[in-house]
């Protein structure tokens, strides 16, 4: 999805992109981890000890962490179109004074303003 330029596209506009990027990157990071763990079971190489690498256990373990982190941030994009939804998209859940426009413009799913961040 291709947004308008800077400041004018609309609070559901930007999360719809952020929520394509996530639902990308969870795609592709949910494919890398399949292949890496029906890799490993195709392989008898002892990568524990080879000084060449990275070890499958790693690789598996940081696609695993970065496939949790691309679903928390799909998870944060929901709680913020419930906000729109419910009318307080943009206000501080800690202090209750809005969130600056631009936050929200590089965060859109931005919980909090940056004094309280």
């Amino acid at each position: 999805m291709t947004l308008p330029e800077s400041g004018t596209a609309s609070p559901q506009e930007r999360i719809a992109a952020e929520r394509s990027a996530a639902t990308h990157r969870i795609d592709l990071l949910a494919a890398r981890l399949a292949e890496i763990i029906e890799g490993s079971h195709l392989t008898t190489d002892d990568d524990e000890h080879d000084p060449e690498g990275s070890t499958i256990a790693f690789e598996r373990a940081q696609t695993a962490a970065l496939l949790a982190e691309a679903r928390r941030d799909l998870d944060e994009l929901d709680a913020a179109e419930r906000l729109i939804d419910a009318g307080t998209y943009g206000v501080c859940e800690k202090c209750g004074r809005a969130i600056s426009p631009e936050r929200l413009e590089a965060l859109p799913a931005a919980r909090r303003c940056i004094d309280c961040a």
